[in-house]
């Protein structure tokens, strides 16, 4: 059984059990589809110019956030993100074998986030910052595949301030709305117990 946040001294150090796993892979598969869905969907934006589908770009870093907001252990951001990849490409993502790179880059961004933390503190500023932390990681392999290493200054400065707003937004905001209108129906009480924090995080 997870600890509750009074036990956070314990929470990050337990290691995943095989329920950890797989309701992480559940939460990855949902995620995976809706990656494939979202597909499309940023193409559909790209004609409006001025790197407008950038700030739909945070959707692909939902997976890795809202994972760890139920979760709350080491290894699950990068576990979902991994695996929603996975589950994309598997459907036939156009960026083939590269989304199953971004996935791994962009779950680690935020893992990485979340370990400055300690796995112990969890708000909307700090999954914003996993979100961050995504996108940062996406940004480094869309410069060394040369996605953008040939655009003007002013037009890469746009780009990167679009898909970290874009970041926050979604994978950030929304994930943590998405995780708390879920702790509100009691379902994640099964996986991990509620606690002080938890409850006033709520209010």
């Amino acid at each position: 059984m997870l600890q509750t946040k009074g036990d956070s001294s314990e929470l990050g150090r337990k290691g995943l059990t095989l329920t950890d796993i797989l309701v992480t892979i559940v939460l990855a598969v949902v995620f995976g589809i809706i990656y494939k869905i979202w597909g499309p969907t940023y193409d559909l934006v790209k004609p409006f110019g001025l790197h407008a589908e950038q700030m739909i770009y945070g959707m692909w870093f939902m997976a890795g956030t809202f994972a760890f907001l139920v979760i709350r252990k080491p290894g699950v951001a990068l576990l979902a993100e991994i695996a929603a990849s996975t589950v994309s490409a598997f459907l036939g993502s156009e960026w083939g074998i590269s989304t199953l790179i971004y996935g791994a880059v962009q779950g680690l961004g935020a893992e990485l986030i979340f370990a400055l933390f300690l796995y112990r503190k969890v708000n909307v500023w700090i999954t914003s910052l996993a979100a961050i932390g995504s996108a940062a990681g996406s940004l480094i392999l869309d410069f060394g595949y040369g996605y953008i290493d040939s655009l003007q200054t002013w037009s890469y400065a746009l780009l990167i301030g679009l898909r970290l707003a874009g970041s926050i937004v979604l994978a950030g905001m929304v994930a943590y709305s998405l995780y708390k209108a879920l702790e509100l129906t009691g379902v994640t009480k099964s996986l991990r117990k509620a606690t002080k924090e938890d409850m006033e995080a709520l209010h």
